[in-house]
């Protein structure tokens, strides 16, 4: 018989796992109570049912971090609210480490830790063994204990998730397939099943491994692809502490728990095995994989020397499972930039359950409000691109992302996997030239060049590793001399009619209605004031602009554009980044370098800071902006992909006689560290303003027609002097062992947490160890109480003296830049 399902509702949600049924709840907790959950079997039958189950608390950022305190926090509750058992308790979590590297990494995330207010406690091995009797304690070196983490039953939590939005009015419906997902005119409206159709104003995509397959028909990709995931189960242990904390050994692979008197041990190995290449089944529902113990038993064999109880143990369950996995292990979350009204809760790479309340509660207030209520850009599906969802890419990362969760998470580390998708015509020739490549969203850059002699392969470690001096190098070549980068990956978008320039004007908080041939810095904010975009406008006709933006905001900054021309202005936009590479030529000598290729006149009052103009390089015109990313005189040369191959060799060989140097992203980073050039996603995203980041140069406060987010910020300015701001930070230990700053690292007055670091790097061109971060302090953040002194940046859990200012720390007046 065909149920009765209601013809509509506010949203539907597409899952019944622990994530949608966590949005459920929290829909009906704002008070959208006409919601309604389709499950194609029952409750949690997907991933959900065999979840480890674990409760963690410390994530990579901040506001992950604190999605992950709520979902604990929620946990302790969730019970007593909707008198449904959850399994809940907090024995806490303690990560072992075995190598110091491991336990520097522990050390760092334990700083983290104090930004959030978390309880952390940094353990020595005598510690860890009165806490884990049962432990052989051969090779560790210390380790992290966090007293709040938990664990809970999944399938309890989810039906409690459930109860709890029945209570509010939301309905739940089982067994119920959704085929397809109805869009009218770029918006989900509804969604079709085989017992009728219901209409909606949003649609909740939380489907798990059937996420992708669902989203594709409607030219959505949400790249993510299952993988098997094992854990055994001993018979009882008499001898096991009901009370065992959840034990992480990462360098063994594994992580222990506690289980009704058993004991669970699982496993995030190096080499995973892809599953469901050939599609999911209709009827897959609790279902388990066949068992692969020769796969397992790597992980089996150090387990059974690190917990001898195991040895006599019986085994009464080995479970193999299948878990989503994506390409950069961060769930995708949050509005599909090609589809209005549809959204995505999925791919949670094996933390669903701490994840699960967090999730719910974001994304409700994103779905009442109409933008994330905090910074989400981790895990934001806007960051993705669409070839990420090419079936053969995603099975070939999964084989590395699952082991990845547990892998050493060092910096500037390199996937290994589907490798060498985008790569710029430059690539060989700078592989030629010993370019050590990294990947950012599939293209291939330089990231460093090796010595001739020597390899182009990192060594990792948190202190200098081992291409430290050779971006040294090439920062002394861009400062001394030229340095040529390649920056084809940065994302270019021809905006053109005769509209464009009022679109674009009132979209920017910068006044970019110029003159031809002239290039304007600014940012797009949202209402709020928040910056969603750090970008150049170049202004190329009456008629025509190009922006150009990192290439990690693609998509994102394209959706952004695109949803912000009005439906009757006279303009359209073109992604052109795919045929035009772009060169960076920076460097005291790249005027005389530029001048002989060119036969142009590039002085200061011929070609000042800004400008943009066609010019002659080889037999080929190429655009050339004045403009720079580094800190030094240069420009930015874009390049029709056919002459692009010719313009760079010509080029090449004309620099030998200015003592033209290859330089990479690393050296890049160095560069904008000292000049203080903030890197969207890093330093700004949309819940920092133009008057917090120190960008209100960048402000064009009285143009005509004004800017999104103006009301916000002239608010905020007439509140006076900022509260918050971004400041410019160096440590006063500049010697060969001084540590280096990465992100997160908490900032210190007088003793007291008074922000955080949001990126760092070695300053190379003065030979400090760098950063940016934000500080807060009740009576405004000025100068002269930057000049107070007294600061101190805490690292691995120790603290350095260092000092703090607003401006940044190489050539503050930005002489070099226009000379």
């Amino acid at each position: 018989m065909a149920k009765q399902l209601p013809q509509r509702a506010d949203v539907v949600i597409i899952g019944g796992g622990i994530v949608g049924c966590s949005i459920a709840y929290h829909l009906t907790r704002l008070g959208i109570t006409n919601v309604v959950l389709l499950e194609r079997k029952q409750l949690t039958c997907g991933t959900t049912w065999h979840a480890a189950g674990l409760v963690g608390q410390l994530r990579a950022t901040r506001n992950l971090t604190e999605l992950a305190k709520y979902t604990t926090e929620l946990f302790r509750t969730l019970e007593a609210e909707t008198g449904t058992a959850t399994g809940f308790k907090q024995n806490g979590s303690i990560g072992v480490a075995l190598t110091e590297g491991r336990l520097e990494e522990f050390l760092r995330g334990a700083s983290m830790g104090r930004n959030f207010g978390l309880e952390v406690h940094v353990l020595r091995p005598g510690e860890i063994k009165e806490r884990l009797p049962h432990l052989n304690m051969e090779g560790v070196v210390g380790g992290v204990f966090l007293p709040n983490d938990g664990q809970i039953n999944p399938i309890d939590a989810t039906q409690a998730f459930a109860a709890g939005a029945r209570q509010k009015g939301a309905k739940i419906f089982e067994n119920t397939k959704v085929e397809r997902v109805l869009v009218e005119n770029g918006r989900a409206v509804g969604v079709v099943t085989p017992d009728g159709e219901i209409r909606a104003d949003k649609v909740v995509i939380a489907a798990g491994m059937w996420s992708r397959e669902l989203a594709k028909p409607l030219g959505v990709h949400l790249p993510l692809h299952a993988a098997e995931h094992f854990y055994i189960v001993t018979e009882a242990i008499a001898e096991l502490p009901r009370d065992m904390p959840v034990t992480r050994i990462p360098d063994e692979h594994a992580y222990y728990k506690e289980d009704a008197g058993k004991l669970l041990l699982g496993a995030f190995e190096p080499n995973a095995k892809p599953w469901g290449m050939e599609g999911i089944a209709d009827d897959h529902a609790f279902e388990t994989l066949p068992p692969d113990l020769e796969h397992f038993e790597p992980v089996l064999e150090f387990a059974v020397s690190r917990m001898p109880m195991l040895e006599t143990a019986g085994i009464s369950l080995f479970f193999n499972g299948p878990e989503s996995f994506t390409p950069d292990d961060r769930y995708l979350l949050g509005e599909t930039p090609t589809v209005r009204d549809l959204f995505v809760a999925t791919g949670f790479n094996s933390i669903g359950i701490q994840s699960s309340g967090g999730v719910g509660k974001v994304l409700s207030e994103w779905i009442r409000d109409g933008h994330p209520p905090l910074d989400l850009n981790d895990v934001d599906v806007r960051r993705m691109h669409p070839f990420q969802s090419n079936a053969r890419y995603l099975h070939d990362r999964t084989t590395e992302t699952l082991g990845l969760l547990y892998a050493m998470h060092w910096p500037y580390r390199q996937v290994e996997s589907a490798r060498g998708v985008r790569r710029s015509p430059f690539h060989d020739r700078l592989v030629a030239a010993g370019a050590c490549m990294g990947e950012m969203g599939g293209w291939e850059r330089p990231n460093w060049f090796a010595a001739p002699g020597s390899h182009p392969k990192y060594e990792y470690s948190y202190g200098r590793q081992n291409w430290f001096d050779n971006t040294g190098a090439e920062c002394r070549a861009l400062r001394d001399a030229v340095a040529l980068f390649d920056q084809s990956s940065f994302a270019k978008f021809l905006v053109q009619g005769r509209d464009a320039a009022k679109v674009l004007n009132r979209i920017s908080a910068n006044n970019v209605d110029v003159a031809p041939g002239r290039l304007v810095y600014t940012q797009w904010l949202n209402e709020r004031g928040g910056i969603e975009a750090d970008l150049t406008v170049t202004r190329l006709s009456e008629t025509e602009f190009m922006v150009v933006t990192g290439g990690a905001n693609q998509i994102r900054d394209l959706t952004w554009l695109r949803r912000h021309i009005p439906d009757d202005a006279h303009c359209t936009v073109t992604d052109i980044t795919a045929g035009l590479p772009m060169l960076g030529l920076m460097g005291p000598n790249s005027r005389a370098l530029l001048q002989t290729l060119s036969g142009e006149d590039l002085t200061n009052a011929a070609f000042p800071f800004g400008a943009s103009k066609e010019i002659e390089i080889g037999y080929a015109r190429v655009r050339a902006s004045r403009v720079t990313y580094v800190g030094e005189l240069g420009w930015e040369l874009y390049i029709p992909g056919e002459f692009a191959a010719h313009v760079f060799d010509t080029i090449v060989a004309a620099g030998k006689d200015y003592g033209l140097a290859h330089a990479g992203y690393h050296a890049m980073n160095s560069a904008r560290m000292e000049k203080g050039y903030r890197h969207w996603g890093h330093d700004i995203a949309e819940e920092d303003t133009p008057i917090e980041a120190g960008l209100g140069f960048a402000v064009a406060w009285d143009k005509p027609g004004g800017f999104i987010g103006r009301e916000a910020l002239v608010k905020q300015r007439e509140a006076g002097t900022p509260k918050r701001r971004m400041v410019a930070i160096a440590l006063d230990d500049d010697g060969p062992d001084a540590p280096l700053m990465y992100h997160e690292e908490p900032i210190l007055k007088d003793g007291r947490i008074i922000g955080a670091t949001t990126s760092g790097m070695w300053g190379h061109r003065i030979d400090k160890s760098l950063a940016l971060g934000y500080v807060s302090h009740p009576e405004g953040v000025t100068a002269d109480f930057l000049k107070d002194g007294g600061f101190e940046v805490e690292i691995a859990w120790r603290r350095y003296p260092a000092r703090l200012q607003l401006q940044p720390f190489y050539d503050p007046k930005g002489e070099r830049i226009k000379a």
